[in-house]
This record gives structure tokens, sequence and C-alpha cells, in this order.
């Protein structure tokens, strides 16, 4: 064996494994998204989350008819098509202690 071999061997395993693991991560994810629970989109929706651990709730599928704000998005490629677009933001602030300025 030569040392050009060893090498793409050895590169290879190190692909594969890092290939691995990115499956096995977003294997997880997809998973969780499957086994996501059904909710209703109703009046009991935001006693629902309230009450969640952390007023969040991780992955969720939502059911049910949303009605634009203003005119619905219609379609250029497809005739009858409509849409709505919806923007949720979430912001999360930690404190981080910083040892190299000593402060919060």
């Amino acid at each position: 064996i030569t040392p050009g071999e060893l090498l793409c061997l050895g590169s290879s395993l190190a692909f594969s494994g890092l290939f691995y693991y990115l499956y096995r991560r977003k294997s997880r994810v997809v998973t969780r998204i499957q086994e996501a629970p059904k909710l209703q989109v109703d009046d009991n929706l935001p006693a629902l989350v309230s009450a969640a651990e952390g007023r969040c709730l991780p992955y969720v599928a939502l059911e049910g008819i949303v009605l634009p704000a203003q005119a619905a998005l219609t379609s250029h490629y497809h005739e009858g098509l409509q849409g709505v677009i919806q923007k949720l933001q979430l912001k999360e602030h930690r404190l981080i202690w910083n040892s190299l300025v000593r402060s919060w």
C-alpha cells in the first residue's frame, strides 16, 4: 500500500464519518417534526402556548384556515392559487460572563 492510497483511504473515512454525523443530526430533527402535535388554529391556541413550559412549543403543526390581514397573495404562475405570508420573529437575550473584560 502506497502513502497516496493511505491518504485517500483516511480522507474517505473522514468524509464518510462527517456525512454520517450530519445525516443522523438531520434525521433526528425530521423525526421530531413528524411526531409534532397537531393543533387547530382557534381561540384555544393562545392558552395552550401560555401553558407550555417556557411559553414555547418547539415543533407544532398548525391546522386550520388562515386569513390574510389585507389581501391574499396571488400566484403569477398558477391561476387561482393564493397564499398568505406570516412573519414570526423570536429574540432571545442572554447574559454572558466575559472573563477578559470582567463584566457582565
